[in-house]
């Protein structure tokens, strides 16, 4: 039996303990979750209100605030936190890994205040104790939506194919679909430029903007994912797949998507750290945006969107303004 470990009691750490346990193989699962009291809560009633109310965890899922309680004789280790705080996770969980363990990454973001990409952190923080693996795990995936058993497909990407179809075989659950990808790169990239790029799709909602204005958006947001992505050596065809096109789709649509509702909130006027005072759960696009940039100027890459988006975000640039200004950027060939 597979000993895996989530680290995050947030909504897709708790759906990943869910649906991990109904697999078809075994396993032995625990899930870390920060704060204590929501700990205890979730012990007593089996269920993540805070996070992902209305999904009962099985008995089988163990739920701790206690790190090393969670990660005793851990094979699997998949890290569902927020990115701005993986590395202090990350770094606290490498002091009780008793042997090497398979790393997960289901964090969609780059570090801010480094502009890596998740793998990156990983790498860094676990040393050799990594050495059995890192994979992420990324693409379309609602929580609520992948709780509740709708057919989700999902990308884990690793530059292992073997360890990858491993962990393929291992997380396969009834409407839960994996597929395998080399492009670590690309699928963590797109995982992060989708969020950005849902800001900008919330703000054409929030401006009463129709679907032309969407299509175009995603359209052009892809080709902008893309652009970043092949400069820094991805592979173009990721961001046709699940990680790219599908999460974009999904982000940029959906009405769970948190991205999209910063931005629907600030296209009326509304201040940014006020829409965040009022989520629970984080936005990755926020704090993705300016570390996109950084990256984007070093491989000297156009991001035209994103640059509107932070303007947006960060400079306190009317929405409305950044819409108009990117229609009015020179004519291209497409």
């Amino acid at each position: 039996m597979t000993k895996i470990a989530i680290l995050g009691g947030g909504s897709w750490g708790t759906a990943l303990a869910i649906i991990l346990s109904k697999s078809r193989r075994s396993h032995e699962i625990s899930l870390w979750v920060h704060d204590a009291a929501l700990a205890e809560s979730i012990l007593t009633s089996r269920e993540n209100k805070a996070y992902l109310p209305g999904s009962s965890l099985p008995p089988s899922v163990q739920v701790t605030s206690r790190m090393v309680e969670a990660l005793a004789g851990t094979h699997v280790l998949i890290g569902a936190v927020p990115t701005v705080y993986a590395r202090q996770v990350y770094s606290e969980a490498a002091k009780h890994v008793s042997s090497p363990a398979v790393i997960v990454s289901a964090s969609k973001g780059l570090e801010p205040s480094t502009h890596k990409r998740m793998s990156e952190v990983i790498v860094q923080t676990f040393a050799s104790k990594a050495a059995s693996g890192v994979a992420i795990l990324s693409g379309p995936s609602f929580a609520v939506e992948a709780v509740r058993g709708e057919p989700t497909a999902v990308v884990l990407a690793s530059q292992d194919a073997k360890l990858a179809a491993g962990l393929q075989e291992q997380f396969a659950a009834p409407n839960f679909r994996l597929y395998t990808n080399d492009d670590v790169l690309g699928v963590e990239l797109a995982g992060a430029m989708k969020n950005v790029i849902a800001i900008a799709a919330g703000v054409c909602h929030g401006l009463g903007l129709g679907s032309n204005s969407v299509a175009a958006l995603v359209t052009r947001g892809l080709a902008e994912m893309s652009r970043l992505v092949v400069k820094l050596g991805g592979q173009p065809e990721t961001l046709s797949g699940l990680a790219g096109l599908g999460d974009l789709v999904l982000t940029c649509t959906g009405s769970l998507s948190r991205n999209r509702h910063v931005g629907i909130e600030l296209a009326k006027d509304r201040r940014l750290p006020d829409v965040l005072a009022e989520m629970r759960m984080v936005a990755e696009g926020v704090g993705t945006t300016a570390a996109l940039l950084a990256l984007a100027s070093e491989a000297k890459a156009e991001l035209p969107i994103t640059e509107q988006v932070d303007a947006i975000l960060h400079h306190g640039k009317p929405p409305g303004e950044a819409i108009r200004d990117i229609m009015e950027r020179p004519q291209r060939k497409e």
